[in-house]
């Protein structure tokens, strides 16, 4: 759970990451926006991680505690308060060789 509130104050950033607002709409649509962003970090960081399982150098270095401890809840690649630049024209699938 600390980690889950760890990720949502980097990607729910605003107003220090309160819902400042009384009204049953807004606090909906903040917790239903918030549970969106989950989800998107959560699914490109399961992506991530499949990439690199995928590789044969990692798989031997893993041990079956290492793969145990994995998770795709992690952040520190997330710039709240930075640019992000996203190429609609791009699909970021499993295995794409041009994704960094």
């Amino acid at each position: 759970m600390e980690s889950s509130n760890g990720a949502n104050s980097v990607i729910f950033y605003g107003k220090g990451g309160d819902i400042a607002t009384n009204r049953r709409e807004e606090l909906e649509m903040s917790v239903l926006c918030l549970r969106i962003l989950q989800t998107a970090l959560i699914y490109i960081n399961t992506l991530m991680l499949q990439d690199i399982l995928a590789d044969p150098e990692w798989a031997k270095l893993l041990k079956p505690a290492d793969r145990r401890g994995l998770t795709p809840l992690f952040w520190q690649h997330i710039q709240p308060y930075g640019e992000v630049r996203l190429d609609v024209a791009k699909r970021l699938a499993p295995g794409s060789p041009d994704r960094s």
